[in-house]
């Protein structure tokens, strides 16, 4: 095997990390997400098809970016991983705190956690591969909009 296929080979492992985390994540939680379908909903709550797409999406360019990291260069690549790796911990957890055992304020709180190591980790991938940062802001612009819903459904539904 050459180079090249080893490196196409690594993308695809780390855009898979990512898509079996949330995936894993949301099937521990999928009856407390019908659950909550039926729960009066914040405004601007978009419909389930938009988070399955946004969420796959995202995933997808998280992987990317982490895939270009550890395929540049080796100065800063391995510190520039923390924080992807951190960050996904928490996207694991928050669906079954928010979905499975209702802890929505706790759920909160973890996306605010999710949130600042999604900073940290976008600084830190754009400072190994610019792209590689560019491409985590919709992940950044989704993480506060999905505060707000987080944080309007505890105040709807506590």
């Amino acid at each position: 095997m050459n180079k090249k296929q080893k490196i196409d080979l690594s993308y695809l492992l780390w855009t898979l990390l990512p898509l079996a985390v949330g995936g894993l994540s949301s099937l521990i939680s999928m009856d407390g997400m019908r659950e909550n379908a039926a729960l009066p909903q914040p405004a601007l709550q978009p419909p389930p098809w938009v988070f399955i797409t946004a969420w796959t999406i995202l995933y997808l360019l998280m992987g990317l970016g982490a895939g270009l990291v550890w395929n540049a260069h080796p100065y800063g690549k391995k510190d520039a991983l923390i924080p992807f790796y951190a960050q996904l911990v928490l996207n694991f957890l928050w669906s079954p705190l928010f979905f499975a055992l209702k802890l929505r304020l706790a759920a909160f709180f973890v996306l605010l956690g999710m949130l600042g190591l999604a900073i940290w980790m976008t600084v830190a991938f754009y400072r190994v591969r610019k792209w590689a940062g560019i491409i985590q802001i919709p992940y950044l612009l989704w993480l506060c909009f999905a505060g707000y819903l987080n944080l309007a459904a505890y105040l709807i539904n506590g």
